[in-house]
């Protein structure tokens, strides 16, 4: 069966929650490499509604004080959330273009808000699981997945203290993700406050590369629905940030850590979940997915943009042969 009948790319071109300029342009690189024309190949309608934002955003906007360019990405995520809760509710699976990673905070909301019992794969060389008390930069691109389990801020910054639960206020679901419905893939790079959080709550899935060089990735990744299958999910959103693949695939990052995904473990992973997700026997469906921090000012002839292209070509159900064969 599709993967999906029909996309909706959403495109979120901010850099704000991230350190270092060039994010913003991502969804635009990723639209050169021939996205659109690329995924009819694999579904009968691909609907490109633009993007939420001006990239000329990130560009101008103060940082302010405590959370780093907070009433900014406040508004973007409000934007995100309404945007993926629309394209879900009309039967499209959303593709979301970053953009930082920040923008999940809107994305998996939005989700959340559509589908019961949903989970995320998070694929990322990063655990993005801080809260503004354990984040070493006070990026907001390392924080979502803590937010959007509604972890507490437990630091002493009042100014910080009210953006934080003014973000879960308005952000988060009543029913926010639950942390047990979460698995990390790719995972070579973790912050010592995240560390402590997967060990105290939830029954956390965290496949490192060390795991995917000493077990291989068909068994990883067969770990992986295991346990969202055990859990309970029923709707999978997947996200994608390049950083997982290294650096000497995909330099186009802002946030690269030596030692990812290769070219060909990478598309295995995209193949494998297309199979899992296309299964007619499998209780999961692809809720959604997002591609985030493509930075074209680090790359080398859009060669990121590309490789993500690809990627997601896979995921979608591209196949060297036809099923029958």
């Amino acid at each position: 069966m599709p993967i999906a009948e029909r996309i909706n790319i959403i495109g979120v071109p901010s850099g704000l929650g991230g350190r270092r300029k060039g994010a913003s342009l991502g969804p635009a690189a990723i639209r050169i490499a021939r996205l659109q024309e690329s995924l009819l190949k694999v579904a009968k309608q691909v609907i490109d509604g633009g993007d939420l934002v001006s990239s000329q955003t990130s560009l101008f906007s103060p940082r302010g004080e405590g959370l780093h360019h907070f009433d900014s990405l406040l508004g973007i995520f409000t934007r995100v959330r309404e945007a993926v809760y629309g394209a879900v509710g009309k039967g499209t699976v959303p593709l979301v273009l970053g953009g930082d990673h920040s923008l999940a905070f809107g994305t998996v909301s939005g989700a959340l808000e559509q589908l019961d019992s949903m989970g995320v794969l998070w694929i990322d060389a990063h655990g993005d699981y801080n809260t503004p008390d354990t984040s070493p930069s006070g990026n907001l691109h390392g924080m979502p997945l803590a937010g959007l389990c509604r972890f507490p801020y437990e630091g002493t910054d009042e100014v910080v203290a009210g953006q934080w639960q003014r973000l879960l206020d308005e952000m988060v679901p009543t029913r926010p993700l639950d942390p047990n419905h979460i698995v990390w893939i790719g995972i070579r790079e973790l912050d010592p406050g995240e560390v402590d959080r997967m060990r105290t709550h939830g029954l956390h899935r965290v496949i490192t590369m060390h795991e995917i060089d000493r077990f291989g990735m068909q068994e990883m990744v067969q770990s992986a629905f295991q346990t969202l299958e055990k859990a309970g999910v029923k709707w999978l959103w997947v996200s994608f940030d390049v950083d997982v693949l290294d650096p000497a695939i995909a330099p186009g990052t802002g946030t690269d850590v030596r030692g990812g995904l290769r070219y060909r473990e990478a598309h295995l992973l995209a193949e494998l979940l297309a199979e899992a997700l296309g299964s007619e026997k499998s209780p999961l469906r692809l809720a959604g997915i997002e591609v985030v921090e493509v930075n074209p000012t680090l790359d080398r002839t859009n060669e990121t943009a590309e490789m993500a292209v690809d990627w997601l070509m896979s995921v979608m159900g591209k196949r060297i042969l036809p099923r029958w064969a």
